[in-house]
């Protein structure tokens, strides 16, 4: 079956339900609907919930709610796939609005990723986030590990990593607009930057770029962290160039809290698009801890942008150098 486009609150479950980890109720699933701008009564999510079922599509989990079945895991991923142009980068900046950290103070949430990591490789793990975070090629300094999360499927533990979302709700929270422009392959030799490989721009895309590279295998962070030149996972985001001193400051401040400075910044850095008006920010993703790790053998899964966590839950108890 294909979704017709008067479907798309159906669609939009399944959608909610395949980035879930558990069952989802239909209160939960009526303040996330909510969220994508869908508003609807927790009644009338049971009425489709029932419909999805009927479809086998969903299926019920006792008193805790809904999971995808393997036929709407299937639809999910095919339904509408142009209305899902955009999906990434929509989803993104609603993560960015919601962020509240304040480098000055310490104070509020950032946005992070969640790494499902088998209790059997957390040490292995954890070697491969610390080797990435040592050779500067992390989003943030630091991670913290937690078993307490009802997202974490049976044995196992959850990985909380800084998503470089949070730069642009920081930005954004001091007045500076941004544009989340693509996600690369940026390529280092002998521990210098060089270019960009590949881009790929957010706003044409219905999966993320930088998990796609991953998943593709088209990273070599276990190289660049071993020998000092490989391919890593970078992002770019562009700003007014009137904005730069003001960019700046705020960089210094995130610096100084355990963020990682950019590593280039200007209206054409490397091999990117010359433009005098914009103003281009190059910074390494968080995602580059997971990378390693999967490099390495590691059987990890990741939740990317999985949410706002106070600051304090991964710089007071996590891994902070």
């Amino acid at each position: 079956m294909t979704f017709e486009r008067s479907e798309r609150k159906s669609v939009e479950i399944l959608r909610i339900l395949s980035e879930q980890q558990g069952p989802l109720g239909a209160k939960r699933l009526s303040e996330l609907m909510a969220e994508r701008g869908f508003s609807m009564s927790d009644r009338a999510v049971q009425y489709y919930l029932q419909y999805l079922d009927e479809r086998g599509f969903t299926r019920k989990v006792g008193n805790k709610g809904r999971v995808l079945t393997t036929e709407g895991l299937s639809e999910a991923e095919d339904a509408l796939v142009d209305d899902r142009m955009g999906y990434v980068i929509s989803r993104l900046e609603q993560l960015s609005f919601n962020v509240s950290f304040d480098p000055k103070t310490l104070a509020g949430d950032i946005a992070y990723n969640l790494t499902y990591v088998p209790y059997d490789e957390i040490e292995n793990v954890t070697r491969a986030y610390d080797e990435v975070i040592d050779r500067g090629y992390s989003f943030f300094r630091g991670y913290s590990v937690t078993d307490n999360d009802p997202r974490l499927p049976q044995d196992t533990v959850g990985f909380i990593s800084a998503c470089s979302i949070t730069m642009d709700g920081v930005l954004q929270n001091n007045g500076i607009g941004v544009d989340i422009v693509y996600g690369g392959r940026f390529r280092i030799a002998d521990n210098q930057p060089v270019c960009f490989d590949d881009l790929i721009r957010y706003k044409g895309t219905t999966i993320d770029p930088l998990q796609l590279f991953i998943n593709a295998g088209l990273t070599s962070v276990d190289s660049l962290v071993h020998t000092g030149s490989g391919v890593a996972l970078a992002n770019v985001r562009e700003v007014t160039a009137q904005a730069r001193d003001k960019v700046e400051g705020i960089i210094d401040d995130m610096a100084g809290c355990g963020f990682v400075r950019p590593v280039g910044i200007g209206t054409s850095p490397f091999n990117l698009r010359a433009d005098p008006y914009r103003l281009s920010i190059v910074f390494f993703s968080g995602l580059n801890l997971v990378a390693n790790a999967i490099e390495q053998g590691c059987n990890v899964t990741t939740d990317i942008g999985a949410g706002i966590i106070p600051f304090s839950k991964i710089a007071d108890e996590g891994n902070w150098r």
